[in-house]
């Protein structure tokens, strides 16, 4: 492996872990915004990103905990993608890079990938149906604004895993050969 690969592949694992530990607190603050937004409401307004959703609790908790749970869930699967990404890139050898666990990776990565892109959709919609039934979600918008592209971002990791999977396969087949 090349200079130039090895310093690339370091700063992509750095960079890995500064995203990680970026979701990270911003899933928990998520999480104590929701702890308060419900038992104490009246702090809400300065807590994490002033995610303020008592005026739908007050008014219907199912609306509530409906929407703070797409919140939640879709928080949580970024931060956990990017462990497996820093999992995949710390144990990742590029002298021979086609291996179970690499193949494993990245299908997983495409699979959470794809899992975020749909929930963000559905989030979408349930938000839009909550408009017409006069509730405020217009601050909701930029924690799921980005379902397309989860969704076009796991099918180019597919295409990477099914490519890993054959080369694995091609590689096995030389290795009985030899």
């Amino acid at each position: 492996m090349s200079t130039k690969n090895n310093f690339v592949f370091k700063a992509l694992y750095i960079m890995a872990w500064i995203i990680f530990v970026g979701l990270c607190i911003e899933a928990g603050g998520l999480l104590v915004n929701f702890f308060f937004s419900v038992f104490n409401p009246s702090v809400v307004k300065n807590l994490y990103q002033k995610l303020d959703l008592s005026a739908m609790y007050s008014r219907s908790k199912w609306a509530f905990y409906g929407v703070y749970s797409f919140i939640l869930v879709i928080a949580v699967l970024k931060a956990f993608l990017f462990y497996i990404l820093i999992r995949l890139l710390g144990r990742l050898d590029l002298s021979k890079p086609f291996n179970y666990y690499v193949s494993r990776q990245i299908a997983q990565i495409s699979y959470y990938t794809f899992f975020i892109g749909i929930l963000s959709l559905i989030a979408i919609q349930v938000a839009k149906n909550l408009m017409h039934f006069g509730y405020d979600v217009s601050a909701l918008n930029e924690f799921w604004a980005d379902g397309r592209t989860f969704i076009l971002m796991a099918a180019v990791i597919y295409v990477i895993a099914a490519i890993f999977n054959r080369g694995l396969e091609i590689q096995n087949e030389n290795d009985l050969t030899v």
